[in-house]
């Protein structure tokens, strides 16, 4: 992240900032890790602590169907049932300590404001556009962007059509760049695929100076609970720090390619403890004379790997649709599907892209997951399985 500075701050924190009616505004610091992370300082008109009243906590764990895994999964994203609410739209399908990863369908504009207390979110946008409102400005959206909303930050999604698509990730650690393309001082490297001018941050809006009933909704240890505040959270004059929403395209990627075929870690986007996020995109094929472009066979043993498919035809697998998740659990070896490596053979491009989650830690899966899994998936790389390829390969 890049320092950032938007409206009106005082030359000094921790100082008397007041408005031109001659009244206080009231400084919030926001940030993670104990005053050792990274954060910024928000101006409000009133005090962000006004509480009415609290409700009863609802409890929202992903209720787990397979504890311990070691089978090739795929689910079928397009078979996710849409739900109005935003909240009620996300649908887990894996877990780990880590995090959470599923797939959101919202018909609906939120009409409340929600803060994740616990967890950073990354929403992936599969379809659809909208604006993200935050307490420190919008974010404009649509398809391709990486939304990343750190914890604590208050928000509501407005959509533009009843068909929107988010591909969902819950981190329970903050969610960076990786440190590798970044030097002693922040800035990232000139061999990173991608540089401070493809990170947007939020749009400054003027504050709301209201004062009534607001519905914020906060998510921490799997449990939503209503809060009532007094008065608009959006009411930020100015802020400035390092710790703020922002958004990155997936097509903003510059892929890493190479004589012979590079391995995952040259399309990692972010990470976070215990787990890395890839961006697989339209990119040259690796261009030695006798190069094979689909990936070799891999054990991934410390690792389990999710591939969630957003555009594109993928070269390493047959019958994917968009929408699609695959899941290779660690110690198991998978690879390219039959026929697959003879296809990609003299390939010169692709316009694939997809989203790859590696956790370090194994995945527990949902019972949402079960019900919408292609239970043939698992056996999907058998030679005797895939009728009619040699046909299909000498049309």
């Amino acid at each position: 992240m890049r320092y950032h500075q938007s409206g009106n701050i005082p030359q000094k924190r921790h100082t008397v900032f007041k408005s031109p009616e001659d009244k206080f505004y009231y400084e919030q610091l926001f940030g993670t890790e104990g005053f050792h992370g990274i954060s910024s300082l928000l101006y409000h008109i009133h005090r962000p602590t006004q509480i009415k009243s609290i409700g009863e906590a609802k409890d929202v764990s992903p209720k787990i169907a397979i504890e311990k895994n070691v089978t090739p999964r795929m689910f079928k994203g397009m078979n996710v049932t849409p739900e109005d609410d935003f909240l009620d739209s996300r649908k887990f399908l894996m877990v780990n300590n880590d995090l959470k990863m599923g797939l959101s369908k919202p018909r609906k504009s939120m009409d409340y404001f929600y803060k994740n207390a616990e967890c950073d979110e990354l929403l992936f946008v599969h379809k659809g556009s909208g604006i993200l409102k935050t307490f420190v400005g919008d974010l404009s959206f649509s398809t391709g962007d990486y939304i990343i909303i750190p914890r604590g930050t208050i928000y509501q999604t407005e959509l533009n059509s009843e068909d929107t698509v988010f591909f969902v990730l819950e981190s329970h650690s903050p969610i960076y760049t990786p440190k590798r393309y970044r030097n002693e001082f922040g800035q990232l490297l000139e061999h990173s695929p991608f540089c401070e001018r493809d990170i947007v941050a939020p749009t400054f809006v003027e504050p709301k100076d209201e004062k009534g009933e607001f519905l914020i909704k906060v998510k921490k240890e799997n449990q939503i609970t209503d809060f009532i505040y007094a008065t608009h959270p959006f009411d930020v004059v100015g802020w400035d720090g390092y710790f703020y929403p922002y958004k990155f395209n997936i097509k903003n990627f510059e892929p890493i390619t190479g004589r012979i075929h590079q391995p995952p870690p040259v399309h990692q986007n972010f990470e976070g403890h215990n787990y890395v996020v890839c961006s697989f995109c339209a990119r040259m094929y690796d261009y030695h004379p006798q190069a094979i472009p689909a990936p070799y066979n891999h054990s991934n043993i410390d690792s389990d790997e999710v591939l969630f498919y957003t555009e594109g035809d993928f070269i390493s697998r047959n019958h994917i649709d968009l929408m699609d998740f695959t899941l290779h659990p660690g110690g198991i070896v998978h690879g390219p599907h039959p026929g697959a490596m003879e296809r990609s053979i003299g390939k010169k491009f692709t316009e694939e892209y997809a989203v790859m989650v590696d956790p370090f830690r194994p995945l527990k899966i949902t019972e949402e997951a079960l019900k919408i899994e292609d239970s043939t998936y698992k056996t999907s790389w058998l030679e005797s399985e895939d009728h009619g390829l040699k046909d299909r390969l000498q049309e």
